[in-house]
């Protein structure tokens, strides 16, 4: 079927919308009618080749929120005419996915960033030439998408759609880095390095898990202001003051937890350094791989934990419905983080992010 898509033709190149073909749904896929879809900072990261990716032209995007149009034989778990979420995608085989752990499935780069489907077959043509997509088995920044039975979440169909596509990777990030890996309880303490989208996800659910001291570090004055609204006891400005030494006297020692949403090893070595013993810090932001940071091991041996998470550790069946009742209830208003675009404004839409005007632009296709 003939669909738009918005193409990128070479490495770090603009997006240009198309016509492209899409390949129809197989047995085992979901054809969904994209209504939105969030802009993600790994959206960039792929279109500038810090991904292991096939070369251009590609098809990126991979927040999708839509309508489901038509299914294969073998799929139950949706119906055409269900509002659905996109999300990643997993084997569902290997050792990590039979343990639970589907974002660290040992075939994660096969169904996410191989371009094709995960038997190689592409899904995308334009012109006879092949485009790569199933980036996140979806490729949702385009009008139609096809995914897998796996990486399809129903959601009610009294809240738009278009406010809850960035639930499939940034919101459902922060949030469940909190919920999951951190493991936050009533009291804790916890100071998030980076507020876009992931770290003001994170500052949201830390009010939900009932954290005390929730320190907001940025150097965007305007997010620090909203982080303030949205629960962050504490602001920081990290182009004024030192976060570690803020931090350290915040807390009366440092911070049981915190987390780098922004990805630069100067800021992680600051979340490790505002520690205290038996803290952790979870690392989140995305880097081109090879990426070093310098840590203190005296710091780490002494009790301090640094572990990386994907995903926020969430199994998106179960934790999206969550996130989703918690906003209807007033609870987790995500909403404050979106700036809408019509799809054909995606460049300009990327680039309001990338200078920092917007935390999370959404397409409205």
């Amino acid at each position: 079927m003939k669909i738009k898509a918005a193409v990128v033709f070479e490495t770090g190149g603009p997006f240009q919308i198309e016509e492209v073909e899409l390949d129809e749904p197989r047995d085992d896929e979901v054809l969904v009618r994209i209504v939105a879809s969030g802009i993600c900072h790994t959206d960039l990261g792929a279109r500038a080749g810090h991904l292991p990716i096939p070369e251009p032209p590609s098809v990126f995007g991979h927040e999708g929120a839509g309508v489901v149009e038509r299914v294969g034989k073998r799929v139950t778990k949706v119906q055409p005419g269900d509002h659905v979420i996109l999300t990643w995608d997993y084997c569902g085989t290997c050792s990590a996915c039979k343990e639970g752990k589907v974002l660290y499935c040992l075939n994660f780069f096969q169904h996410n960033f191989h371009g094709a489907r995960p038997d190689d077959s592409p899904t995308m043509h334009k012109d006879g030439q092949v485009v790569h997509g199933s980036f996140f088995y979806q490729s949702s920044f385009a009008t139609y998408a096809l995914a897998s039975e796996r990486n399809v979440v129903k959601v009610p169909q009294d809240v738009p759609l278009e406010v809850l596509a960035p639930l499939g990777c940034g919101v459902m990030t922060g949030a469940g880095a909190v919920i999951h890996s951190l493991q936050a309880r009533p009291g804790d303490s916890i100071a998030v390095f980076g507020v876009g989208t992931v770290g003001m996800s994170a500052v949201l659910a830390a009010v939900v898990c009932g954290c005390t001291t929730i320190i907001a570090v940025d150097i965007h004055p305007d997010r620090l202001e909203l982080a303030r609204e949205l629960g962050a006891t504490h602001t920081v400005n990290a182009a004024k003051e030192d976060p570690v030494e803020a931090i350290r006297k915040i807390t009366g020692g440092g911070a049981r937890f915190t987390l780098e949403c922004v990805g630069n090893p100067k800021v992680l070595r600051q979340a490790v350094d505002a520690l205290p013993r038996l803290g952790v810090c979870g690392l989140i932001g995305v880097v081109p791989p090879g990426t070093e940071v310098a840590l203190d091991m005296d710091l780490i041996m002494n009790g301090r934990t640094v572990r990386g998470i994907l995903g926020g550790d969430a199994i998106p069946d179960v934790f999206i419905p969550k996130l989703v009742d918690l906003y209807r209830q007033g609870r987790f208003p995500f909403d404050r983080l979106i700036q809408f675009y019509p799809f054909e404004d995606i460049n300009r839409a990327v680039h309001d992010m990338e200078a920092g005007r917007v935390i999370k632009p959404v397409l409205r296709m």
